[in-house]
């Protein structure tokens, strides 16, 4: 496993899925797991490319691109699609739970409920299907970009 005292369970977790998938673990796709696991963000392969290249100077996007495709394709992450800016957000966290986007400013954040568990629970249950993950997504602003708006609109 990894060696870096820094090193997360959740990174962990995500090591073993590229083991799995026979993928060498090469530093750069260590520190792709540790990232992944321990930004509270929702990042996008650029944002996580831009991040690690100072420290990983023979980092290339293909990797980044790679590495979360083999994470996305073995359910050790899930790929949430755009959050109005065009670009593929990503999300280590596969606990159950909903994803709150902003359609202004694109912040993604996670909202644990218990209903989402139960939900899963129930679907499983009827369906006879093994979920390995859901998207259930909700759309707005977020508080700070609410804000704005109404500074905005009182300025004006």
């Amino acid at each position: 496993m990894l060696t870096d005292a820094r090193t997360s369970p959740s990174a962990e977790r995500l090591v073993r899925a590229l083991r799995q998938a026979g993928l060498r673990l090469t530093p750069q796709r260590l520190a792709i797991c540790r990232y992944l696991a321990e930004t509270p963000s929702h990042p996008t392969a650029q944002e996580i490319y831009r991040a690690l290249k100072p420290e990983y100077p023979s980092l290339s996007l293909a990797t980044v691109y790679n590495a979360l495709e083999t994470l996305v394709s073995l359910g050790a992450i899930y790929a949430l699609g755009d959050a109005g800016d065009d670009a593929t957000h990503y999300d280590a966290n596969t606990e159950p739970h909903l994803n709150l986007v902003c359609v202004r400013c694109h912040r993604i954040v996670d909202l644990p409920h218990q209903a989402i568990t139960q939900l899963e629970q129930e679907a499983e249950a009827q369906s006879g299907y093994r979920i390995l993950g859901a998207r259930l997504v909700y759309y707005g602003l977020c508080p700070d970009c609410q804000r704005q708006a109404a500074s905005a609109t009182n300025a004006g």
